[in-house]
C-alpha cells in the first residue's frame, strides 16, 4: 500500500493527463476558414478566393510581442515579417513570470537586429521580485506583462483600423498570410491564426494545434491577450516553433522562467546531458503526457515525435541562411556546448 500511494503521487500528473478525457471537456470547436494561396497568384485573385474584395491601399500592420530570450526565433520573425510591418513592437520584463531577475537580452543585444531600428519600439516591464522561498501564481504575472503591452501600442502609433498581431515571439504568422491582413476587405475583425506546431527545431512538427496567436482590426474593444477571443481560425496561418533554442542553458531558462514552470518536478529535469538527449530524441522535457480531449488522440500522440526529413515551406530567411540556423533544421538536433 504505501508503494502504490509513493507511485500515484510522483506520478500524479501524468495519471491526471491520462485520465483527462474522463474529466475535462475540450473547447469549443472553431470555426475554420480555408486559407488559398499559391505563389505568383494576384493579391486580388487571393482576396475573392476568400470572399473577400482588394483594398485600395494597404492597411498599416502592427506587430506586437512579449519577449523573454528567443533570440534567434525573433531574428527569424523580424526578418520575415519586416517588409509588411509598420512597427515591430516589443516589451521585454526584467524578471520571468515566475518572479526570477533576468537580463534583458532584446535589449543587450539590439544591434543585431539593427536591420528593423527604424520599426522597432521597445520598452522594459518593471516585473515583480519573488523572494526565494515564496511562490507566486505566474499566470497572474504574466497578465500584467500583457496589460502594459496595450498603453506600448498606443505610444507605438497604433490607430482604429490598424492590423495587430498578438502572439509570442516563437509564433510567426507566414508573410502571405499578413499580406491577406493588409491588402484584403472583408476579413473578420479577429480570427486565431493556426499554425503548424514545431517542438524543439523543424525537424520535429507536431501538428497544427496552435491557435492563440490572434490577428485584430484594431478598435476601441482590442485588448492585448494570448487567450481564446474568437470562434474564427485561419487555417495554416504560420509557424509555431517552440523550446526552440540554440543553446542548452536556454532550454534550462525557460523551464524554470515559464508559465508552466511548476512542470520541473525533479531537479533531474534541467540535466543538460538530458535535455540534449530528448531534443534528439524528439521526446517530452518535461515527461508529461500529450494534452488530448480524447484517448484516441493520446495514445496516437504517446511517445516521442516523428521526425521530418522535410524543409519546406518554412521561413525563407530560415533556408536563405542554413548555416547560420543549422540547429533548427533537419539533422541539426545536437546543440553546440560553450
Amino acid at each position: 500500500m504505501p508503494t502504490c500511494i509513493f507511485g500515484i503521487y510522483t506520478n500524479y500528473p501524468k495519471i491526471s493527463y491520462f485520465f483527462r478525457p474522463l474529466w475535462d471537456k475540450p473547447p469549443t470547436p472553431f470555426i475554420r476558414l480555408p486559407h488559398y494561396y499559391a505563389e505568383n497568384v494576384t493579391m486580388d485573385h487571393l482576396c475573392r478566393l476568400h470572399g473577400w474584395s482588394l483594398r485600395a491601399e494597404p492597411r498599416r500592420v502592427f506587430d506586437g510581442i512579449i519577449f523573454s530570450n528567443e533570440l534567434d526565433m525573433l531574428d527569424i520573425r523580424w526578418h520575415e515579417l519586416y517588409p509588411y510591418v509598420t512597427k515591430l513592437v516589443i516589451l521585454e520584463a526584467n524578471t520571468t513570470f515566475t518572479g526570477i531577475p533576468k537580463p534583458l537580452f532584446f535589449a543587450s543585444n539590439r544591434s543585431r537586429f539593427a536591420f528593423a531600428e527604424e520599426k522597432v519600439i521597445h520598452d522594459i516591464f518593471p516585473g515583480i521580485v519573488v523572494p526565494r522561498g515564496s511562490r507566486v501564481d505566474p499566470f497572474k504575472l504574466e497578465k500584467k506583462q500583457r496589460i502594459a503591452m496595450n498603453a506600448l501600442l498606443r505610444h507605438a502609433g497604433i490607430s482604429y483600423g490598424d492590423v495587430l498581431i498578438m502572439s509570442d515571439t516563437d509564433e510567426i504568422p507566414s508573410p502571405h498570410t499578413v499580406k491577406l491582413l493588409q491588402w484584403c476587405d472583408g476579413i473578420p475583425s479577429t480570427m486565431h491564426l493556426e499554425l503548424k506546431h514545431y517542438m524543439y527545431s523543424f525537424e520535429f512538427p507536431v501538428d497544427y494545434s496552435s491557435w492563440r496567436a490572434t490577428s485584430h482590426i484594431y478598435g476601441p474593444r482590442t485588448f492585448y491577450q494570448h487567450s481564446r477571443q474568437t470562434n474564427y481560425l485561419f487555417s495554416d496561418a504560420g509557424w509555431h516553433c517552440s523550446f526552440c533554442f540554440r543553446h542548452i542553458e536556454d532550454f534550462v531558462f525557460k523551464m524554470t522562467a515559464y508559465s508552466h514552470a511548476d512542470r520541473v518536478k525533479r531537479r533531474e529535469f534541467l540535466n543538460y546531458a538530458r535535455i540534449q538527449e530528448l531534443i534528439c530524441r524528439g521526446d517530452d522535457l518535461f515527461d508529461m503526457l500529450p494534452e488530448e480531449y480524447s484517448f484516441k488522440e493520446l495514445i496516437k500522440k504517446m511517445g516521442p515525435i516523428p521526425r521530418s526529413a522535410s524543409a519546406v515551406h518554412l521561413p525563407a530567411y530560415l533556408i536563405k541562411n542554413v548555416d547560420k540556423f543549422r540547429f533548427l533544421l533537419p539533422g541539426g538536433c545536437l546543440r553546440p556546448q560553450d
